[in-house]
């Protein structure tokens, strides 16, 4: 059993024999009387977010999430095959399990996947990763009293505000959790 004050983001449980994955914890205490844990949760099997609210001295029970470090290797339509490295097993990884982190997939590179069950739901990479400059916009210098940024494409498609010192060629570190700028690879 957890304690729904352990209820953080990124922690899982279930309730009413669904798994679900914790998105934002708020704890409200409001005067005398009991304080209120209110979580915003997503279904992991559907994909539906929700809001629970639960007295203080509630528990839920904990989901066996199982972490497996995945090699990614391709892109198949609207599913992403992933290979365990020691066991040489595919697994087919849907894109709901994925949920907008696919620019970040880059092929040969290892990943965490969750799974549920046996059942992959969900990825978890590296909070920061390296990617090169493609293109961008000449940095124009001029009066300025704050840091000016300009836009960016990376060579895994995405764009991204970064310095006017950048140049095309360059590897910058991206944050995977906001997908803005970090710094400038060493």
């Amino acid at each position: 059993m957890l304690a729904v004050q352990d209820l953080r983001a990124g922690t899982f449980f279930k309730l009413d024999g669904q798994p679900f994955a914790v998105l934002k914890y708020e704890h409200i205490k409001m005067g005398r009387g009991s304080a209120t844990i209110k979580v915003k949760v997503r279904n992991v099997k559907t994909g539906a977010v929700l809001e629970k609210s639960f007295i203080n001295s509630a528990s839920v029970e904990s989901a066996n999430i199982e972490r497996v470090q995945l090699q990614f290797l391709y892109r198949d339509g609207s599913s992403f095959v992933f290979m365990n490295p020691i066991t040489f097993d595919q697994i087919e990884v849907g894109r709901g399990a994925i949920s907008g982190q696919e620019a970040y997939l880059v092929e040969g590179e290892k990943a965490g996947v969750l799974l549920y069950e046996g059942d992959p739901i969900g990825l978890e990479l590296p909070p920061k990763m390296k990617f090169k400059v493609v293109e961008c916009d000449p940095g124009v210098r001029g009066d300025s009293a704050t840091n000016l940024f300009k836009s960016a494409k990376l060579e895994n498609g995405m764009a991204v505000k970064v310095p006017l010192f950048i140049k095309e060629q360059e590897v910058v570190v991206v944050d995977t959790r906001t997908g803005e700028y970090v710094e400038r690879a060493k």
